[in-house]
């Protein structure tokens, strides 16, 4: 029997940006869960699934960073915008 192993893009979003975030910050997955349940990460990543499927992760980290700290990040520093 052969299974439909299809994945929705908008979940693979979510899941390989979530942990792209969590490493280049440093968090734990309950670090990640506590900001995901103040900023809702998963949900803004979900309504700007049209735009960042075309963006690349780069892309996608800085402007989730933007979101989130309403910095920029400049090299390894993130300074205020």
């Amino acid at each position: 029997m052969k299974h439909n192993t299809m994945i929705d893009p908008v979940a693979y979003l979510q899941i390989s940006i979530s942990r792209m975030f969590m490493k280049r910050h440093s968090l734990t997955p309950e670090e990640f869960l506590n900001i995901n349940e103040k900023k809702d990460i998963l949900g803004f990543l979900r309504l700007g699934y049209e735009p960042f499927h075309l963006t690349g992760e780069e892309g996608v980290l800085e402007e989730l960073d933007e979101y989130i700290f309403g910095k920029h990040k400049m090299g390894d520093r993130i300074v205020s915008s």
